[in-house]
């Protein structure tokens, strides 16, 4: 062969030429092999992307950028796998999908089994801070049943030269536009497939830009022609060939500076079939129309280059499949033009990111008063410390969104672990809910307060207590509050006086009209005073005519009528003799008060229970002055702005119940409903916050109690029975989180019922008209401290 390479040569070609077929047949089984094997690797391949793929379901924040975008899919191109990887195992690849139907559009990331979660959880997050993902099944975007119709957009010119990404305006705002309004048998999808591009692919074509570069700036800068056949130049039109040839050549450049991506973008409509072959003829032009519209929203990227439509035939099965083989080079500005959550505020259908979820601190205790489980990191209780009770508990949220869910958890644990408990419910809903849910054994300790409940009720005689003169200026300042457009000055001394006289004899709050209106009565209690400036008092009255006392009592006796008229106020507060002391409240027993306002009145509501409220504070104040030893216990008001109408600025009753190491939990709708200067106190003094999903104004208003770990955003778009939550733990504040309060069981009505009979035959007075009656002589009823 070396010798004569011609006579071998010769040899060569005759053995060839005697065994064409049998080479042909060889080689064509090689090459239908290989293709085979390729097509097998592939699929292989698209079998472990599909197994365990999911979709990751993207809700937009309130606002957007394009620079959240390039983030993302900047931080993706961590998926790029090194080249032996590649060679085994193939590049993965995402589809960035927008699904649009009847109920609005939706925005999700389909990851394949071979990615981790986590990547593009982290991803999204750094692009988008208040973006909320949630991961659902990698369900087809389209139905794959009915008709439909789709195609993909390829790039016109060459893929060196970019699209166009600069927009003004959101470049989605066509695309949505173009699916607004669609019916319930009509779906259509966008999906854009996505991989980070090699270094071969990214090679391959792009030696030509640096010569292209070199051959715009000669033309345009030494005019002239470059090859002898070229025809001469023609002047203006010429030059501007030349520059849009040189700005060509500088965008392929930027592009081939940037990374870039492979890319496939598809689009389908899909319809159900129609009931007759009209039908379904009218729904295919219907649909036909729709895939037109949305195909046409992106020619707003022609720039350098622009995309074509092609037919994709079986559009379902493409989307359902997201297989993905060749595509085209984008860079990450061109990708995240066509891939990113929309920017403009007001997109109909978009379903908006919920808040942010913070996990608690390590502090944050999980025994104690127990508040529902940590949303975020390791789900875990949240619990508030009993003696980090005491620095008071503000619960701000309107109806349904889980705040007597949190209430009632508490209630429940001070009751089982023996505590008192004071509850003051102006819905009702709260205490008839507890008695079905709280301890058997508890019914005993209960003193009951409930209209709807026609079992003997507790009494409480309100002109009764250990400090007559504090009782007295709570229940004066109480009436002035409630009524104070109808309140003046000679009504605040009227009443200060009745009341006076009525404690210091054993009366109670139902003698008031007799002590204004019959003299022998009146005569019989004056009689027993010693008070000077007292006496005085009833001296100016006898004096007046009976025209003028008529006159100057009006306002309290028409007050006072529409309250006693009730019967179940006078089953309350017409008995001489306590049935329960509240001081015992405090020391571990309960008082439930359920005050609707729907069946007493507001006012009658708000009278009974401010006076209630009254007593619990006068309990707990004599109580410190006392020394008595302070075991802890806790209020409960529930719609709190109908109640707070003591005479004490509420700043000072917050800081010194600490003292008494009395809890106050307070909890109302929205700050509206207090005046200014009770927010404020409440704000700085009920340092313990959990706040339910607020409106706009609210959140605007409180942000600053948890900045910067929750916006405003996350405050407004809390989920139903998801809280924010800012506790203290050791008298020192800890960092903002996010709960869920623990679903309540369902009330028993049964163990209800024997709970309200146990507590009936503890603190029950039989229902009975008012023991006292106008003509009756006090000297007969027995005085505080007497024994019946």
């Amino acid at each position: 062969m070396l010798y004569d390479p011609d006579a071998f040569l010769d040899w060569l070609l005759a053995w060839i030429n005697g065994r064409v077929w049998q080479l042909a047949l060889a080689l064509s089984a090689a090459a239908i092999t290989l293709e085979l094997l390729h097509v097998l690797v592939v699929r292989l391949r698209h079998r472990a992307a599909t197994n365990g793929a999911r979709c990751v379901e993207i809700f937009a924040p309130p606002t957007a950028d394009m620079a959240g975008a390039e983030a993302l899919w900047g931080n993706i191109l961590g998926l790029l796998r090194p080249a032996w990887k590649r060679t085994l195992f193939g590049q993965p690849h995402l589809a960035f999908e927008y699904v649009f139907g009847s109920g609005g559009v939706r925005i999700r990331m389909w990851v394949p089994g071979t990615v981790p979660q986590h990547l593009v959880d982290h991803a999204i997050e750094a692009a988008w801070p208040s973006a909320r993902t949630t991961v659902v099944e990698a369900a087809p975007p389209i139905p794959l049943s009915g008709q439909a119709i789709g195609g993909h957009l390829v790039i016109a010119r060459s893929e060196r030269l970019p699209l166009r990404h600069d927009q003004d305006h959101d470049p989605l705002r066509a695309l949505l536009g173009a699916a607004v309004g669609m019916p319930g048998w009509q779906h259509s999808a966008v999906q854009i497939l996505a991989r980070p591009a090699t270094g071969r692919r990214l090679t391959g074509g792009a030696g030509s830009i640096p010569v292209f570069l070199l051959r715009a700036g000669l033309d345009l800068f030494a005019p002239g022609p470059t090859r002898t056949h070229h025809k001469p130049n023609h002047g203006v039109q010429d030059h501007a060939a030349r520059l849009e040839q040189y700005a060509e050549a500088r965008a392929m450049r930027d592009k081939a500076l940037q990374p870039r991506y492979e890319v496939a973008v598809r689009y389908a409509v899909q319809g159900d079939e129609g009931k007759d072959r009209a039908a379904r003829k009218a729904r295919r032009k219907i649909i036909r129309g729709r895939a037109h519209a949305i195909a046409s929203a992106f020619a707003l990227f022609s720039g350098h280059n622009h995309l074509e439509r092609r037919r994709l035939p079986l559009p379902a099965r493409h989307f359902a499949s997201r297989r993905f083989g060749r595509g085209y080079l984008l860079s990450v500005p061109e990708l995240a033009a066509l891939a990113h959550l929309p920017m403009d505020p007001a997109v109909p259908g978009l379903q908006r990111a919920g808040a942010n979820t913070v996990a608690p601190s390590p502090q944050v205790a999980q025994n104690g008063k127990v508040l529902g489980l940590a949303d975020a990191g390791h789900e875990r209780p949240v619990a508030l410390r009993v003696i980090d009770s005491c620095h008071h508990v503000h619960v701000l949220g309107p109806n349904g969104t889980g705040k007597s869910t949190l209430l009632a958890q508490m209630i429940i644990s001070d009751i089982q672990a023996g505590r008192g408990v004071a509850v003051v419910d102006a819905k009702g809903d709260l205490v008839a809910d507890l008695l079905g849910l709280i301890p058997e054994e508890a019914g005993e300790r209960i003193a009951l307060i409930d209209p709807d409940d026609r079992q003997p009720r507790p009494a409480l005689n309100v002109l009764s207590g250990p400090d007559l003169e504090t009782l007295v200026d709570n229940l004066v300042g109480i009436f002035h509050k409630i009524y104070a457009d109808s309140w003046g000055p000679r009504s605040d001394d009227i009443l200060r006086g009745c009341a006076l006289t009525l404690s210091r004899n054993g009366g109670i709050l139902a003698d008031i009209p007799a002590l204004l209106t019959d003299p022998l009565y009146r005569k019989q209690l004056t009689e027993r005073l010693n008070d000077p400036f007292l006496l005085g008092f009833w001296n100016w009255y006898e004096h007046l005519s009976e025209q003028a006392q008529a006159h100057v009592t009006a306002p309290i006796m028409n007050k006072l009528r529409a309250f006693l008229l009730r019967p179940f106020v006078r089953d309350i507060l017409g008995s001489a003799q306590s049935t329960f002391d509240v001081g015992d409240v405090l020391d571990g027993k309960i008082l439930l008060a359920r005050l609707p306002k729907g069946v007493l009145g507001d006012d009658t509501a708000r009278l009974l229970g401010s006076l209630l409220l009254a007593q619990v504070w006068q309990a707990a104040s004599h109580r410190a002055r006392l020394g008595r030893s302070r075991t802890p216990s806790a209020l409960y008001v529930d719609e709190t702005q109908n109640f707070l109408n003591l005479p004490h600025a509420l700043s000072d009753m917050l800081a010194e119940a600490r003292a008494y190491r009395l809890s106050m939990v307070l909890a109302h709708q929205h700050l509206a409903q207090l005046p200014r200067d009770l927010c404020q106190a409440v704000s700085s003094d009920a340092r313990n916050k959990i706040y339910f999903s607020l409106s706009p104004e609210d959140a605007r208003e409180v942000e600053h109690h948890f900045s910067p770990y929750l916006t405003r955003h996350d405050l407004a778009n809390l989920g139903a029975f998801q809280a924010a939550a800012r506790l203290i733990v050791r008298s020192a504040e800890t960092p903002p989180f996010t709960l869920r309060t623990r679903p309540l069981p369902i009330p028993d009505p049964d163990l209800a019922r024997r709970v309200r009979a146990a507590a009936a035959r503890a603190h029950g007075r039989p229902l009975a008209q008012p023991e006292v009656l106008p003509h009756n002589d006090p000297r007969q009823r027995p005085r505080n401290g007497e024994n019946t």
